[in-house]
């Protein structure tokens, strides 16, 4: 207050002068915040500006249009403008962006799911822009473009990182996908009782996979089977196995004491008695009852039927004979399926086969029931 401090020329620097009670001195804002590193500093960035009677000093630190100060100012002035802020930069998308992202979102969950459900693999040998086929995924996208101009659009002016086609975003997607069908299986499972199947074998890659399945009524009471899992454990011992399924059960919010039945084969690491998987659940459920698995039951009945009865080891023996040798030759299968034809059509003339759609034809059994 004892200064002889103009307030007039003051104000005429409002937007760059900063004024310190406790110094009672005057500092430069803009050359505060961006002013160079390298270039030497003056008093209005350090100590501040207190020479009254020198007021000439202020239009010399302004100096013209290529100095230090009006370097610093117009560097402030573009971070100040809103149009070149960064939240601007982000939000510029217009609605019209934002909704053909989605649906552009929305086509590429749909072309994976039909992938999933029909098991088909998602990339491809060579996918590459000149390449004749890019693999499963990219071709749906190139399929739905021709069809639809708006899509051709879309995905031709859709930026790089919003394109959908990277190999990490098919296996994002597909892990969402794996996630909301387990959530729904577990949902469906919960608050009811359940049975355990289930069986481990080694992978391509040399690798000990246990699969679980899920038994249960579902609400509209009908017996239904959902597999929920593959797990990795690092050997076949009993204890391996229950500590990989408590695992699973702990991840998903299901408890042992809702377990109501186990199917397993008749390895010893999974039936055993005192020391198989059956018996260490058993510990913890009694109700947790074991029941051998009904495909490896009547593979094994078989066996022993086939070595108690000779006239069966020898029908094995003929259709196993048949097989190889018709099967290993296109011509010898063809020979067979002329021959037999004939005896089809002899067969019909004399009533001793019937007439009928779905008869008489060359297939495959589909189930176990059309033994």
């Amino acid at each position: 207050q004892n200064r002889e401090f103009s307030q007039t020329w003051f104000d005429q620097y409002p937007t760059w002068l900063e004024y310190s009670i406790a110094k009672d001195a005057v500092f430069c804002l803009f050359c505060y915040l961006f002013r160079s590193s390298n270039k030497k500093s003056d008093a209005f960035v350090t100590n501040g500006f207190s020479n009254w009677k020198k007021k000439s000093r202020l239009q010399t630190h302004v100096g013209n249009h290529s100095s230090v100060h009006n370097i610093a100012k117009r560097a402030c002035e573009a971070l100040m403008n809103q149009e070149q802020h960064v939240e601007t930069s982000f939000s510029r998308h217009s609605d019209k962006t934002r909704q053909e992202y989605r649906r552009l979102l929305q086509t590429a969950v749909q072309n994976i799911r039909f992938l999933l459900r029909t098991g088909l693999p998602f990339r491809g040998h060579d996918e590459s822009q000149n390449s004749s086929n890019r693999g499963n995924y990219l071709e749906l996208w190139r399929h739905l473009t021709l069809l639809h101009e708006e899509y051709k659009t879309m995905w031709d002016n859709a930026p790089r990182n919003d394109s959908l086609t990277s190999s990490d975003i098919q296996k994002e997607i597909v892990n969402c996908c794996a996630i909301e069908t387990t959530n729904l299986i577990v949902e469906e499972v919960k608050n009811t009782f359940f049975s355990l199947l289930v069986d481990e074998a080694r992978d391509v890659s040399n690798k000990e996979q246990m699969a679980i399945v899920l038994r249960f009524v579902n609400k509209k009471g009908g017996v239904v089977e959902r597999f929920l899992g593959i797990v990795h454990v690092t050997d076949t011992k009993a204890i391996t196995l229950k500590a990989a399924v408590e695992k699973l059960f702990s991840k998903h919010g299901l408890s042992m004491s809702s377990l109501r039945g186990q199917g397993y084969d008749g390895a010893s690491n999974m039936a055993g008695e005192f020391h198989g998987l059956q018996a260490l659940i058993l510990n913890e459920n009694k109700s947790a009852h074991y029941i051998h698995c009904f495909a490896h039951q009547l593979q094994l009945a078989l066996v022993a039927l086939a070595r108690k009865e000779p006239h069966m080891d020898v029908l094995f023996f003929v259709v196993t004979s048949v097989v190889n040798i018709i099967g290993s030759s296109s011509k010898r299968c063809d020979m067979l399926r002329e021959q037999q034809l004939i005896e089809v059509d002899k067969a019909l003339e004399s009533g001793e086969l019937p007439k009928g759609r779905g008869l008489n034809q060359e297939t495959s059994l589909r189930r176990a029931g059309d033994t």
